[in-house]
């Protein structure tokens, strides 16, 4: 039976908020997951430590206080501060800051709880039904794909996005209910997975529609890549009550680009899976230019 520290630790780290617990000499004594996930420092990093020099502005008390030109006061939210990721790039934020006192008043510590700001949610995403719980799941995805777009600004690794949707799921959602459709796509989603290279990372895009992040080095390079895949999803075995129902998917890829900020890119993603859709599925379609081709 687990303890109750063993008990705190994994709620602290189901939480979808950056949780940061200071000690009274400046040490940082906790560091969630999402905490992790956010700034991309590792708690065995920090743990135990004085805060680091680039998150000074996330976990110092004075970072909020309104006179501070790394905060703005958003009202009933928080403070938005601006702080560098591990990465090196800067990334704002909304924080709370709460003073931890002992019975006798004297401040023991601090905790801050923090979460991407808005911008990530300006983001182009698929569509949500109304009880989906996709959307819930996407923060640390997002995390990363900024991040991994913020290298790239800064000289990093080439990347381009595959935006892909499943063609058949709307239909066997209406016709069979969502058990098959999410049966389906958990099929899909195990077979895409295992087409992906080192380092790829996809995530779940919308409830019929997926986002990979490819380090493929021309558009050209992309687009074969994505036909590949497709090839893939095509050939899943997936049967519904001893029934097999085919499966195909429409990819629109989009390479990144240093004068295309990161929503213009996933727009181009997102209208080139919409052209390959519009073709009747099973294709594949690159931006720009719309060039689409069926996987062979």
């Amino acid at each position: 039976m687990a303890d109750r520290s063993e008990l705190l630790d994994a709620a602290l780290d189901s939480l979808p908020e950056g949780i940061a617990l200071i000690g009274a000499e400046g040490q940082i004594v906790l560091w969630n997951r999402a905490a992790e996930a956010i700034t991309g420092y590792a708690g065995r990093d920090l743990l135990s430590r004085p805060v680091p020099e680039p998150l000074e502005p996330l976990l110092l008390p004075m970072s909020f206080e309104s006179d501070q030109p790394s905060a703005d006061l958003l009202p009933g939210r928080g403070v938005l501060l601006r702080f560098h990721h591990n990465l090196g790039h800067e990334l704002p934020v909304i924080a709370r800051l709460m003073l931890l006192r002992n019975e006798m008043g004297g401040r023991i510590g601090s905790i801050v709880l923090f979460h991407p700001s808005e911008s990530l949610d300006a983001l182009p995403h698929g569509e949500f039904g109304e009880d989906s719980g996709v959307e819930a799941d996407q923060n640390e995805f997002e995390i990363r794909l900024n991040a991994m777009y913020e290298n790239f600004l800064q000289g990093g690794e080439s990347f381009g996005v595959l935006w892909i949707i499943v063609d058949q799921a709307h239909d066997l959602r209406s016709t069979h209910g969502a058990g098959a459709c999410d049966a389906m796509l958990d099929k899909v989603e195990h077979v895409l997975a295992g087409g992906l290279r080192p380092a790829e990372e996809m995530g779940r895009w919308g409830d019929d529609e997926y986002l990979i992040l490819s380090h493929e080095r021309t558009p050209e390079m992309l687009a074969a890549h994505a036909q590949a895949l497709a090839i893939l999803a095509r050939g899943a075995d997936f049967r519904w009550w001893g029934d097999r129902v085919s499966i195909t998917v429409s990819i629109g890829a989009a390479q990144a680009e240093r004068n295309l900020t990161l929503i213009d890119l996933l727009e181009k993603a997102k209208a080139a899976m919409i052209s390959s859709r519009q073709a009747g599925g099973n294709h594949i379609t690159s931006a720009p230019g719309g060039h689409e081709c069926s996987p062979s």
